[in-house]
């Protein structure tokens, strides 16, 4: 029960995707179309599958309903998180998520979706949507019905390493040329605002959901800002970028050895840079860019050595 779980990860093809997450990370794509790599995920859509040890083979949805003391006996219906990494290779549509209460009622139980990104990369000059300008509900649909995009949208200019809080009712959008890692409720539910007017592969407009994005949208914009905490100590930088409701998120950054201790229900870890070694309970593990694992609550200390970067979370 103290070993950690490391997961087979599952991938998306989407529209806007391209070939960044074969070539930054080694996996092996579907297509040069491959947008999401759902990381992390005991989401029906995509469960991750444990990929050695006593559990192998095993969905992690499997081990959440037959085996909660590896996650502390964390109190929730569903795994409450998903990791993702995400390669914008166009923009994104515009779109919004609802919480937790609106998405029970008109989306058949499923959670909300409050959520954020790390940028692992991005091109020179590149922006993400973020918010918008309306100052009232009723500016707020004049300017979608008027298709008032560039007034409307708050763009903001972006670098790799920058960090985003995006919580649900937030309007937002990767755009072109951006490489993410996405820490968020363990939800499906996106609502889309505008889409550019691409077609999909039969030729026809992607829909929209203008009725249900109008409805969960947060008027005025409200962007919660987010302080990081760092704190350094032998062989690691830990930089705490948000704890909030669903989630606390970190990025450890391990030059030559750091011992840590294991006080959270669980963990979720993505390594998104270099490589090491990962010590629990004696056993060894080899681990590089593109792993992601688990944790579990009886872990209690590890070892991690090596040149990493490593984005880490839990509830």
């Amino acid at each position: 029960m103290k070993q950690p779980l490391f997961l087979e990860p599952v991938f998306k093809e989407r529209i806007w995707g391209g070939k960044a997450l074969s070539e930054e990370f080694g996996y092996e794509i579907p297509s040069n179309e491959t947008g999401e790599c759902w990381a992390i995920s005991a989401h029906p859509n995509g469960p991750s599958i444990v990929k050695e040890g006593p559990f192998a083979g095993k969905s992690l949805i499997q081990l959440w309903d037959e085996q909660r003391e590896l996650f502390g006996n964390y109190q929730s219906d569903v795994f409450p998180l998903l990791t993702k990494i995400l390669d914008a290779n166009a923009d994104l549509s515009v779109q919004v998520h609802p919480n937790d209460e609106y998405a029970s009622v008109n989306e058949n139980g499923e959670l909300g979706k409050t959520e954020c990104w790390y940028i692992i990369d991005c091109k020179e000059g590149a922006e993400i949507i973020f918010g918008h300008h309306a100052q009232s509900k009723a500016e707020f649909v004049q300017k979608i019905e008027n298709e008032e995009w560039d007034t409307l949208l708050r763009k903001i200019a972006i670098k790799p390493g920058d960090f985003f809080y995006v919580p649900s009712g937030t309007i937002h959008a990767l755009c072109e040329g951006t490489l993410v890692l996405e820490t968020q409720q363990s939800s499906d539910t996106t609502y889309r605002v505008f889409d550019y007017n691409r077609r999909d592969a039969e030729g026809n407009l992607r829909e929209l959901h203008l009725e249900k994005a109008i409805e969960v949208t947060t008027v005025p914009n409200r962007n919660e800002a987010v302080e990081s905490l760092v704190e350094e100590k032998d062989g690691v930088r830990v930089t705490k970028y948000v704890e909030a409701q669903y989630f606390t998120v970190y990025k450890w950054e391990v030059e030559g050895e750091a011992t840590f201790k294991q006080d959270q229900p669980f963990l979720l870890v993505s390594i998104i840079n270099g490589s090491g070694r990962l010590t629990v309970d004696k056993e060894t593990y080899e681990v590089k860019k593109g792993a992601h694992f688990i944790l579990p609550a009886e872990t209690e200390g590890f070892t991690i050595e090596g040149k990493l970067e490593l984005i880490v979370s839990h509830p």
